[in-house]
Parts: C-alpha cells; structure tokens; sequence
C-alpha cells in the first residue's frame, strides 16, 4: 500500500526503539528495531492482532479506552499515555517494556503509533544500584554499631579505671593529712593509683594499635629469634597446665616489624589459647616460609611471606563467634575477665606491618590463627634492640612545650630534677617569644604534636629556622601529624609516647641531645 511506503522513511528505522504502527489494532507497519525486540520477522508481524505481543491480554480494554480518549479530542496528534508493560516474544519469553501511545491523524485515517523501549537493562541496573545502596546503608548502619560498641566499651573500662584513680587518690590524701600519717597504707594506696593508671596506658595503645594509628618503629627481625626470645613469657602467660610447643622452621626470611607488637601479638593470642583451656591442652605455635601466586590471597600481593601460626586444643568457637571475632570490644568472657580488643589488636598489628591474619575455629576442636607477614630480603641485617643509655642532664637547655598545665608542670619537675635547665610554654605562640627574648642556646625543643593555635610540627620548623642547632623531640598520645605511611614516623623525627614514665622521658630527652 502507498501509505505503508511513505511512513517507511530513514527516519523510521533509525529510531533507537522498536516503533508499531497499529490500525483498529492490527499491525500496519513496523521498522527494523521491532523485529530485533520481539524476535517476530517483519512478513510474521504485518496483519496481526497487536494484543499478540502482550503477556497480559487484560491490558487491551484499558489499550482500547485510551484510544477513545484520544479520539475523543479530536487533535491531529494526541498522546495517548505511556505504559508499562510485560511484552512478549515469540520464542514465549517475556520482558518488561514501556509504551508511548499516540493517535495520529493520516490520509488513511487515524492511526496508533507504539514506540517501545526494552527495559531489561535498565531494570536491572536500576535493581543494581538499588542493591548497591542497601548495602551501603547497611554497612553505614553496622559501622555505626561499631562505633556504638566501642565508644561504650571505651567509656566502660574507663570509667572504671578513672573510679579507682579517684577514690585511691582521696584514700592518699585523707591518710597523709591524718595526724599520724600511715606511710606504708598512703604507698599502698599510691601503687593502686598508678597500676589503674597503667592500664588506661595499655587500653590507649590497644585502641591506636586497633586503628592503625600506633607508633611503630620496625626493625629487621627473624621471628624465630623473637619467638625463642618470648618462650618463658609465653610459658608464663599460659600457666603449668598447658603445653607450649615452638615448631620453628629451619630457614626463615626476616620481616620488619615492631618487636614490642609482635611481643604483644604473641602474648595476646597465648592468653586467649589459655582461656580457651582451662582444664589444659596443647598450645602449639609454629612457623614457616610462604609464597603467594597472584590470585592466592584477596587482600595481599604475590610474593613472599612468612606464616606464624598459633594453634590449641581448647573449646573452640561457633560460626557467629568466628565472625565477629576481630571486631573491638567483643568477647564471649564474663564481665570483668576480657576488654575484647585481644584479636582487634592483632588485627591492627599485622594489617599495619602489611599482613594479613585469619581465624579457623569449631566448637571442640580448638582454634587456629594464622598470621602472614612479608618477607624481607634475605641479605637484610637483623637490627639488635638500643642499648641503655644513661639519663642525666648537663645543664642543658630544653623548651618544654605542652598545652596541658599539669603535664606540662610534671615533665618540668621531672627534667629540672636531672640537671637540665627548663624553659616551659603553653603552646607554640608563647614558645616563639620565649625563644626570641632567650638569649642562649636552647639544646632540645621537646614538643607536644597536637596542639591548638600551632602543631608541634610547624613550631619546629618555625623555631630550627631561626635556631638550626636546636633539636626537637615530639610528644604525642596521637602522632598521625608527624606520622608517614603505615604508622612509622618521618625521617629524623623522634617521638615520644604519652602517658610517658619519668624514666622514659629522660631517656628520650638523652638518646636526643646524643644524637
């Protein structure tokens, strides 16, 4: 017919959708899209009811009404809706589709033209960012019991820690200002102030050690050397009731890591194996060299490793316990006996050398931690741990820079008392002044990190530019400002860790001035 090869225009059948041209709702005319989009060849389609291509044949009265409409309004070109529809094909698969109606007015009368759109694709990318954000709302929502769960485990060990430091402290002063002061009940009483003050220490590290944000000095080591090194520790930690059996291998490649970790590691993980057998058993921890192909390992690179594995015959875990066995605060220990940040802490430890750690545990067959390291090349030398140095002062001069007046006032007290002359400053603004008006030198600049108004980092630089002999020593409860990658600190930096000892600060203060 001449009206079906004047609608067959270029235009027709660029369009990116299939288009059907239905008269009394027989298909008059369809372009080279349609027949990609149902499978039917054109010849097959031509002449046929439309109500062939849908699954639901309820849908043709509401199809029928919208064509009235149209009509009834009597414009050359009316818009009859867009649907959505279930489509079919002719190998009897179906597929969601959107329909755009309309009645045109042509020399043949008026006629309905159907532009569908597959819509598959779009339904399924629509369903994979639809999944995508749940599960991004579902791990916002499990960080955030994360965070609930720490924050309340923090708060909890603190608070008890700060109830003990409070009343032993009142103990002390109500003994030293009785009439006859027990010296022997105000040492006692002292010492309980300072071991609760210990442990806040610990928790503080546990917690930057669970976040990657502890400092660490990594030296070149042979975990065979540290293992042997920690036996009677470790025999110790674990008691006369359970077997401790070292399986060193024979050859082994170096790491480079902390020794004070990789101390706390091994303790940590003897003290949970010995939990897990109170009535005794085998705790065997062995070692071994490792290599990874490509694929291997999810979260680690090929090369290299060295395995460590801590294994015992204890209790064992259920599945839902081994899944949440690293996250910090959580232990399966009565209230009182674990702070549950044991496994978060290894966690922290060998994600932050580079490693990896996992856990394998049933109920009744005990539990197995395998750690892996990287390797180090094998002609690297093991580094020997520092020597003792003696701590007494010469009369040199240190600025002493702390926001913290109590803090501040300790370090004071505690470096004026080996032989050093103090010059003190609440921040970095007072600390610029003093230095201008002091007319000698200052030897040691020992800074906090985190201060307001100026970071110990810029008032070093500020003050060595003016003063390039003058050395510097952080100190810092959180050192990420001076910190490079995984945790070390920057070429020539030294640090010092809050809460420091008396005997630590001085130590530090010498090995600086020494250089």
């Amino acid at each position: 017919m001449e009206w079906s090869e004047e609608l067959s225009s270029g235009l027709l059948q660029a369009a990116p959708d299939a288009i059907l041209v239905m008269d009394e709702g027989y298909i008059v005319l369809v372009n080279d899209r349609a027949e990609d989009v149902f499978g039917w060849p054109r010849g097959e389609m031509l002449g046929r009811r439309a109500d062939m291509l849908l699954v639901d044949a309820g849908r043709v009265p509401e199809l029928a009404e919208l064509r009235r409409d149209a009509d009834d309004r009597g414009t050359r070109t009316s818009l009859m809706g867009t649907l959505a529809l279930q489509a079919r094909r002719r190998n009897g698969t179906s597929f969601p589709a959107e329909a755009s109606l309309s009645r045109v007015q042509t020399p043949h009368g008026r006629l309905t033209v159907a532009v569908v759109r597959d819509m598959t694709e779009r339904q399924r990318l629509q369903a994979e960012a639809d999944r995508q954000r749940g599960e991004v709302q579902e791990h916002r929502s499990q960080r955030l019991e994360a965070l609930g769960q720490l924050a309340g485990g923090i708060a909890h060990d603190f608070n008890n820690m700060l109830g003990v430091i409070v009343n032993y402290a009142n103990f002390v002063i109500e003994e030293a200002e009785a009439p006859e002061p027990d010296l022997q009940a105000i040492a006692a009483d002292a010492r309980q102030v300072i071991r609760a003050g210990q442990r806040g220490t610990d928790l503080t590290h546990q917690l930057l050690k669970f976040a990657r944000r502890e400092v660490v000095r990594p030296r070149v080591l042979d975990l065979n050397a540290v293992l042997a090194e920690n036996a009677d520790l470790l025999r110790t930690s674990t008691g006369d009731r359970i077997t401790l059996i070292i399986r060193p291998a024979e050859k082994l490649p170096p790491v480079t890591c902390d020794p004070g970790q990789i101390e706390q590691l091994l303790v940590s993980l003897a003290a949970n194996a010995r939990d897990a057998m109170p009535d005794g058993g085998n705790l065997v921890i062995d070692t071994a060299g490792a290599r990874l192909e490509a694929g291997d390992h999810a979260d680690l690179a090929p090369g290299d490793y060295v395995r460590l594995r801590i294994s015992d015959s204890g209790a064992g875990m259920a599945a839902d316990v081994v899944e949440r066995a690293f996250e910090p605060f959580f232990t399966t220990k009565a209230n009182g006996e674990g702070t549950g940040l044991g496994l978060a802490t290894v966690y922290g430890i060998v994600t932050q050398a580079g490693g990896s750690v996992s856990l394998t545990s049933e109920p009744g067959l005990g539990t197995t931690v395998t750690v892996l390291l990287p390797a180090g090349a094998t002609e690297e030398t093991v580094v020997a741990a520092p020597e003792p140095v003696a701590t007494a002062g010469h009369g040199e001069t240190l600025l002493v820079v702390e926001d913290e007046d109590a803090l501040r006032d300790v370090a004071g007290r505690i470096l004026s008392g080996a032989g050093y002359h103090v010059l003190t400053a609440d921040g970095g603004t007072q600390a610029l002044e003093l230095a201008a008006v002091h007319e000698g030198a200052i030897d040691l600049l020992v800074s906090d990190v985190v201060m307001p108004g100026m970071l110990g980092k810029e008032l070093a630089e500020r003050l060595t530019d003016v003063r390039p002999d003058t050395r510097v020593l952080y100190m810092s409860g959180y050192a990420q400002p001076v910190l490079a990658s995984q945790g070390t600190l920057d070429p020539g930096v030294a640090l010092l860790e809050k809460p420091f000892t008396a005997a630590a600060l001085l130590t530090a203060v010498r090995r600086r001035l020494d250089g």
